[in-house]
């Protein structure tokens, strides 16, 4: 799936633009994504998970969201550089196509300028055009920033997953499920 260029205006005044990756985006996916694990705790891999990654699976990822009629992924670029991604995926079981899951994660330097809000309006708008009853996410304990956005989105937490969250220290985190009802 495919979303067309769309610029945005971000609260700092700056122009950005929302758009769905091409496969020549892999390389800056996989060093954005690795930078924004090394940022917060609260991405579901550690940097080293993606410093690994092959180019080419980053490119066959990109090339399947593209080609996919139930995945829509987002980036967001600023002054060229990519600052955030989100993605969409419609589930397409008979008992479960009424549901979507979504992710979300954003550069720290590009935190609070709306490029969350921006996003999830992309995703929110995708997901009724797809004529989707439930949208879903998953959120790691203390995610504070992340839980605000959902929430002001009227995602609802819906479960708890105890302990599912392991840190290095081997400390035990609990997953939040959340859901909104479109």
């Amino acid at each position: 799936m495919i979303l067309q260029p769309i610029q945005i205006q971000l609260k700092d005044g700056r122009q950005a633009v929302l758009r769905s990756p091409e496969v020549a985006d892999a390389a800056d996916l996989l060093a954005y994504i690795t930078k924004a694990c090394g940022e917060t705790e609260f991405l579901a891999r550690y940097p080293e998970e993606w410093a690994s990654m092959p180019l080419e699976r980053e490119q066959a990822w990109v090339q399947n969201r593209r080609e996919s009629p139930d995945v829509l992924a987002i980036t967001c670029f600023v002054d060229g550089k990519l600052a955030g991604n989100c993605e969409i995926m419609f589930h397409t079981g008979m008992k479960t196509s009424h549901r979507a899951t979504i992710a979300i994660a954003i550069l720290q330097d590009y935190w609070a300028l709306g490029i969350g809000s921006a996003m999830f309006e992309q995703m929110i708008a995708a997901a009724r055009k797809h004529g989707i009853m439930i949208m879903e996410l998953e959120f790691i304990e203390g995610n504070n920033r992340a839980r605000a956005l959902y929430e002001k989105y009227g995602f609802e937490i819906v479960g708890k997953k105890p302990n599912a969250i392991r840190q290095r220290d081997g400390s035990l985190l609990d997953e939040y499920m959340m859901q909104k009802y479109l």
